[in-house]
């Protein structure tokens, strides 16, 4: 994670001779015009290999500018493989043009172009809602799924807009600002919290892009609410940042509220008060109408019918025939496009025909007695027809035992491949859709790659993953 020129410094050629003098330290020139492009084709070949068998992906953008105001794009493709997602990042290239919907629509087209990647196996693109990259999409008339981690930001920030939170959270936020900015304070409260047997924390500044980062500031001005009062308290220029008890309620009513969102579950539950409902209903509405158009809502839907966890729990009953229906024709499709199509049970049996110039060997006829005429007629059975077939398959996924929530459903399908190898087909379509745009976000993040002077608090698989870029750089 160091530019390329670090070969050139003195201090680096002292250490790597002091570490081995024997060894010759290739120049600047090898690395960039030999090292990197040799290990930039093994991998792009390597690359280019596996998405050769891809059958349907997804993709994610995001746009970054660099410390120095360089303007670059990053695409990231998602596919599943024997049962697991898998991320790979396809490029991050220099963008010089004006971020327009029609050059960001091209250079996307550009990117799956060069990867040959087929659009129509495309199911959707995940981004954030910027004006040019909604117009981009809608250029190349692929489905978006918009990002579910920035509209949840938009959406908590859309349910705080109540006067009683908003001047609950400005307090909190002057009272972090007061201890930010004065070390004295700092190491009083750091007193303080030993002697109420409080736990040693320091508070937390609130991220303006990352709505978990409130919780957290609540969460932590409420933890240390007795110290924080009493350090406050103690300064005439400060006591009125003592928070009130109107003010300590409002905190923990959006602290209740935020926590179950930041853990991701069901913040819904009945028995709330009245401050924390209205929270919460706006939260929903907000969600709820940004996820409303048609095309989005089918591809939820499926992805959700196709989810061993929920499949119907989360669908409208007068749409569950409607889904089903759409179901078994995607199915029949998406066989019609696989190799896998004529399947044993989809298969129905003939007489074999004699062969040229062979009469067919004649019994002779037996003579009828009384009782056969009373013989009871037997229905012919016919193997079923492939869509029969489809719908059999797919009452037999309904009706299959309940899956606990906390189970990895592209662990569920590998283990029911066989079971239902029909709708295989179509879980392996749309589970593999990013609900976020972070993969992309991430190309340009380079947290938890960066050594610090903490060394010492180091996790085992931190130490691990700096081994390997050493090893590996």
């Amino acid at each position: 994670m160091v530019p390329i020129a670090t070969v050139e410094q003195v201090g680096f050629k002292k250490l790597l001779k002091t570490m081995d003098p024997r060894y010759e330290l290739p120049s600047r020139n090898y690395f960039a015009r030999e090292a990197l492009p040799q290990m930039y084709n093994e991998v792009r070949l390597s690359l280019a290999d596996r998405l050769a068998n891809v059958t349907h992906f997804a993709l994610t953008s995001d746009m970054w500018s660099s410390r120095t105001c360089g303007p670059y794009m990053s695409v990231t493709v998602h596919f599943i493989q024997d049962w697991e997602i898998k991320t790979v990042c396809l490029q991050t290239s220099y963008f010089p043009q004006d971020h327009t919907g029609e050059h960001i629509a091209e250079a996307l087209q550009d990117a799956i172009a060069s990867w040959k990647l087929q659009e129509k196996h495309l199911v959707a693109i995940t981004t954030d809602n910027g004006s040019n990259i909604v117009k981009a999409v809608e250029l190349n008339k692929w489905l978006k799924m918009q990002c579910f981690s920035h509209r949840l930001h938009l959406a908590i920030g859309h349910g705080m807009n109540d006067t009683r939170v908003t001047r609950a959270i400005s307090l909190c936020k002057r009272v972090v600002s007061c201890f930010s900015y004065s070390w004295k304070k700092r190491r009083h409260l750091a007193e303080v919290q030993i002697q109420l047997g409080l736990p040693s924390h320091k508070l937390i500044t609130e991220s303006a892009t990352r709505w978990g980062s409130r919780q957290q500031v609540i969460e932590r001005v409420l933890e240390q609410e007795g110290a924080l009062a009493k350090v406050l308290s103690s300064d005439i220029k400060t006591r009125h940042l003592v928070p009130t008890w109107q003010d300590l309620e409002v905190l923990e009513a959006v602290q209740k509220v935020l926590k179950p969102l930041q853990d991701f579950t069901d913040a819904l539950s009945e028995g709330d008060s009245e401050l924390r409902k209205s929270i919460k209903t706006s939260i929903v509405e907000y969600l709820n109408s940004k996820y409303s158009e048609p095309a989005t809502t089918d591809l939820l839907e499926m992805a959700s019918f196709v989810d061993p966890r929920f499949r119907t729990t989360y669908i409208p009953s007068e749409k569950v025939d409607a889904l089903k229906h759409r179901a078994v024709l995607e199915v029949e499709t998406l066989l019609a496009d696989q190799s896998s199509c004529q399947q044993p049970y989809l298969r129905v049996p003939t007489v074999p025909e004699p062969a040229d110039g062979e009469a067919a060997a004649v019994a002779p006829k037996a003579k009828k007695t009384l009782a056969s005429f009373f013989k009871q007629r037997t229905a012919t059975t016919t193997a079923p027809t492939k869509r029969g077939a489809i719908e059999n398959e797919l009452s037999s996924y309904l009706q299959s035992a309940s899956v606990e929530s906390d189970t990895d459903p592209l662990k569920w399908w590998k283990d029911h491949e066989f079971v239902f190898p029909a709708l295989s087909h179509l879980a392996k379509k749309y589970l593999l859709v990013p609900a976020s745009s972070s993969p992309s976000e991430r190309v340009f993040s380079c947290s938890g790659n960066i050594v610090t002077c903490h060394r010492a608090s180091l996790k085992p698989d931190a130490v691990d993953r700096l081994v390997f870029l050493a090893q590996n750089l």
